[in-house]
């Protein structure tokens, strides 16, 4: 938590401790302290109530450019903080074995189609051998089993089209999937960003079998994301939308505001402590905001400018008493619910005015360890008693023995 104790200066360098009562005579004339009283003005300033975190910088954007091919890399035509555009050629895979299985493919589509032309002309021919003997056939010219072997022929080449013609369906769906391959050699940039790593070096062997090599990670540095780890007891506090701000390690002194995008339902737990990821961005136009820089952070749950305030060592909460209810022997009938009020924080504390104390109800609005904002019960200047200072015991068993004596 980060509290706002500037304005709480001038409250401790004028408190003013007060003296009650003088001292009373007992019997011989000795007297006894009486109890005194800290006080502090009540005054206005800037009150802010907040959670804190600690938390890293990472790009909101960024990609792994990675091979979809294995092979030698031949070419890394960029180096870590290279800015690219999105299309850039970023490196190069040794295209040779590729282009030669395209090559072989298209050669098995031409000697495919040159099969395909011989096939149809022996159809072709089959088909006519079959309309002569079938007509011949008719005029008993031809016995049957001549028409039944060129009815057999003429099927037999249809048949080898339409083989012909699956071959070539096959051997075209393989040749795309040699020319992608061959597009993949040369590898291009998904977005457009900078080169933050390089993971990957010319010359060396890439093995895509198993899963994608990442060569080279590019990211957005124009927005950052700033990642947090919150405790279970305060990311029950925290609501999507709300303000947030953080300084780096190295400017303490600025601060980046930003507005609350997530909270990862899934925590970590470090050490038996339950942490939930919490995310939000921040505008980077400048760069100064670089990767991995930690950062601390502060949600902003309520803030108040100009407010009335005073210590919250001065505040009791004020219990309100609950209102009693009708009984089932009651008679009449049961008084209407009455319409939920807003929730109000009120509190009570002692004001010292003109030598006597007052107990006054107030109302608060924001509050954190140190302050609060008084919105109703006290006015500006008033001072409100923080502690009461006991009387020594010591003094207190010395006017006990005199009195005795008396």
């Amino acid at each position: 938590m980060k509290f706002q104790t500037g304005f709480l200066m001038p409250w401790f360098v004028g408190a003013s401790v007060l003296v009650l009562a003088g001292y009373a005579t007992i019997g011989t004339g000795t007297r006894e302290p009486a109890p005194e009283y800290e006080t502090v003005a009540a005054a206005r300033g800037d009150i802010e109530d907040t959670v804190s975190a600690l938390g890293a910088l990472q790009a909101r954007e960024f990609v792994d450019v990675g091979t979809q091919v294995s092979g030698q890399l031949r070419k890394v035509l960029v180096a870590i903080g290279d800015a690219v555009k999105h299309g850039d050629l970023v490196a190069e895979i040794d295209p040779v074995v590729f282009a030669a299985r395209v090559e072989a493919s298209k050669a098995t589509l031409r000697s495919l189609g040159a099969q395909l032309e011989e096939k149809r002309a022996q159809h072709e021919l089959a088909t006519r051998q079959y309309m002569r003997n079938e007509s011949m056939f008719r005029q008993n010219a031809t016995s049957q089993d001549v028409l039944d072997i060129s009815r057999a022929a003429r099927r037999s080449t249809a048949a080898q089209i339409a083989t012909l013609h699956a071959q070539l369906e096959q051997t075209r769906a393989t040749l795309k999937v040699e020319e992608a391959n061959l597009s993949y050699t040369r590898i291009y940039s998904p977005i457009s960003g900078t080169v933050v790593a390089l993971t990957a070096r010319q010359g060396q062997t890439l093995n895509a079998n198993q899963q994608a090599p990442v060569i080279l990670r590019v990211a957005d540095l124009d927005t950052m994301t700033v990642v947090t780890q919150v405790s279970e007891a305060d990311v029950v506090r925290l609501n999507p939308g709300m303000n947030v701000y953080f300084s780096t390690l190295g400017r303490p002194e600025r601060r980046w505001t930003g507005v609350l995008r997530q909270i990862l339902p899934t925590p970590e737990t470090i050490n038996n402590v339950v942490l939930y990821n919490v995310l939000f961005d921040v505008e980077n136009a400048d760069r100064e905001l670089k990767m991995q820089m930690s950062t601390q952070v502060f949600f902003v749950l309520g803030q108040a400018k100009n407010a009335l305030l005073v210590p919250v060592a001065a505040l009791k909460l004020h219990k309100t008493p609950r209102p009693r209810t009708a009984t089932p022997d009651s008679a009449g009938p049961a008084p209407a619910a009455a319409a939920e009020e807003p929730r109000q924080q009120s509190y009570t504390l002692r004001v010292l005015k003109e030598g006597q104390l007052e107990e006054r109800k107030v109302v608060v609005g924001v509050m954190n360890r140190l302050v609060a904002q008084v919105l109703s019960g006290v006015g500006e200047g008033e001072e409100v008693v923080v502690q009461a200072t006991p009387e020594p015991k010591r003094d207190r068993r010395n006017a006990a023995k005199r009195a005795a004596k008396l």
